[in-house]
């Protein structure tokens, strides 16, 4: 798998954006040129791309490890029935 300069890019400024100080959407219209929607999009798709695993491990097993935590309280939070 091939990860395009968008691709490097959105991994990149996930890694690091929190250093440039402002809201990260308006970092993410002003750096990437991408509405902070696509952004999002673009950066769930890329947590399960192995070349972006290989690209920046540290950064896409973040990312898996938030996405798990979410499925994990979504789940711990349904009822099994009526209570």
């Amino acid at each position: 798998m091939h990860l395009s300069e968008l691709d490097r890019a959105i991994l990149d400024f996930e890694r690091t954006w929190w250093t440039a100080g402002g809201s990260k959407e308006s970092l993410i219209r002003e750096h990437l040129g991408v509405s902070p929607t696509r952004y999002y999009r673009l950066l769930a798709s890329l947590a399960e791309d192995d070349a972006a695993l290989a690209y920046d491990p540290l950064t896409v097993k973040r990312l898996r490890r938030r996405r798990a935590a979410r499925h994990e309280a979504r789940v711990r939070g349904r009822r099994a029935g009526p209570q």
